[in-house]
């Protein structure tokens, strides 16, 4: 069962996260870091990298989005312990020539407003396209559908990793 809580005082950690060193790869760099939080956590509050948005802390909406050796994934979700040995890549670690693709897609479709859900998004445009560098708009709309925007409608959206997708095919 659970442990015993004393009122006023914070729930004991989750039992999957455990107090221990875990080594990874984070944008391409070998780093350690003390377990017992969720890798959103230590992306935001330890390395500094904010792309990774705080928003529902359940895994719904894609804000926190982050690759996990190539998989579109929420960091909210994962405990640092299950990332041990793996490569991550938010959206600070996209390669420059790569972000600009992304950047003149979404600009020139008129898909970022607030800008809040953007990082998520083209993180998931990225697994798509790392998998298909010419997708149809049926598939782009299935690799964004765990991506909550509550600006756009998705039209303008869709569009933006159209045109990521063929500004990547020209840097080939």
């Amino acid at each position: 069962g659970d442990a015993p809580t004393t009122p006023g005082l914070p729930k004991p950690p989750h039992p999957a996260y455990t107090l221990r060193m875990v080594g990874f790869t984070l944008n391409g760099a070998a780093v350690e870091a003390e377990g017992g939080r969720s890798l959103l956590s230590y992306l935001r509050d330890e390395a500094g990298l904010t792309g990774a948005k705080r928003s529902c802390g359940e895994g719904a909406c894609g804000a926190c989005s982050v690759l996990v050796d190539g998989v579109l994934l929420t960091s909210c979700t994962i405990p640092l312990e299950r990332i041990a040995d793996k490569s991550i890549v938010t959206i600070e670690g996209i390669p420059g020539a790569e972000m600009d693709a992304y950047v003149r897609g979404f600009t020139e479709a008129g898909a970022v407003q607030c800008g809040f859900c953007t990082p998520g998004m083209v993180l998931a445009a990225k697994a798509l396209l790392d998998r298909n560098s010419d997708p149809s708009p049926s598939e782009v709309r299935t690799a964004l559908r765990r991506n909550l925007c509550r600006c756009t409608g998705y039209a303008k959206i869709v569009a933006g990793v159209l045109g990521a997708a063929r500004e990547r095919r020209r840097l080939v």
